[in-house]
């Protein structure tokens, strides 16, 4: 039985980060522990929040981790709030990959061409020390340009500029590469780079207007788990990308969206 280390921040009232992808990636049978990179008490767009920092807490536990000899067939990780953060995850998916460990890189920092709330480019450098070490990564459109310095366009892209991108962050360091929530060609795809065959692909989607928070860590759980379960790097986007679009689309009436989308009431629809 597989099992993954989920390292992202924890959301006392939200259902985003670890509290959207635990329980799907327990849905999907695969044992998810973590590694809480800070506490923070709500989501970040209700315009007030405090925040806890944990870098202390995983300086200590790491070095447990090892003597006690834990180890993890996959990691993902997320949001990163100190240099020393990064230094230390990547440092450990870096030991972890060596004995055939997955790592999956979420570079949390932006959407709809801004960074988010309380995000400024202290993280979105610490965003591109965590690419450098991943198998796989799949930021947003916004986040894909930050990471790469590449101007953001509204309008969205060619499928010759998409591929470009996906190869500026290869270049960084990760072997695969997805981008989400891009309009390339006039539509709403995702785009993906496989290294295992040197393949570009395009996967179109239907867009249900407006912001639910969370959805990108659905989407991250729910690729995730479907690609330990043995599924092809394209199965598994199009999979996600259908369960994300089911889930907005039940709680598309939901009053409160900072909240995000309430998990554990769509679970069927995994």
């Amino acid at each position: 039985m597989k099992q993954i280390l989920l390292i992202n921040d924890i959301a006392g009232y939200g259902k985003v980060g670890m509290a959207a992808m635990l329980p799907i990636l327990s849905y999907m049978r695969i044992p998810a522990y973590n590694l809480p990179t800070s506490l923070v008490s709500n989501t970040l767009d209700y315009g007030e929040f405090t925040q806890q920092d944990t870098t202390e807490y995983m300086r200590q536990t790491l070095p447990i981790w090892k003597r006690l000899g834990f180890h993890f067939d996959a990691i993902c990780t997320g949001l990163m709030f100190s240099e020393e953060q990064a230094r230390l995850v990547a440092g450990f998916c870096q030991e972890q990959a060596q004995t055939g460990c997955t790592v999956f890189v979420d570079p949390v920092c932006g959407d709809g061409g801004r960074l988010y709330h309380g995000i400024g480019e202290q993280q979105v450098e610490l965003m591109r020390q965590m690419v450098s070490v991943a198998h796989l990564t799949f930021p947003n459109y916004t986040e894909a340009c930050y990471l790469t310095h590449t101007p953001y366009k509204p309008e969205g892209l060619t499928r010759e500029e998409a591929c470009r991108l996906l190869d500026q962050l290869t270049s960084i360091g990760a072997r695969s590469a997805l981008i989400t929530s891009c309009i390339v060609d006039g539509k709403n795809q995702v785009c993906g780079y496989n290294h295992y065959d040197q393949s570009y692909f395009f996967l179109e989607y239907e867009e249900i207007p407006g912001l639910f928070h969370g959805t990108g860590d659905i989407f991250s759980a729910v690729l995730i788990g479907h690609l330990l379960n043995g599924q092809t790097l394209v199965q598994s986007t199009r999979t996600a990308m259908d369960v994300v679009f089911k889930m907005i689309d039940r709680n598309r009436d939901t009053e409160d969206r900072n909240r995000g989308i309430l998990i554990e009431r769509c679970l069927d629809l995994l």
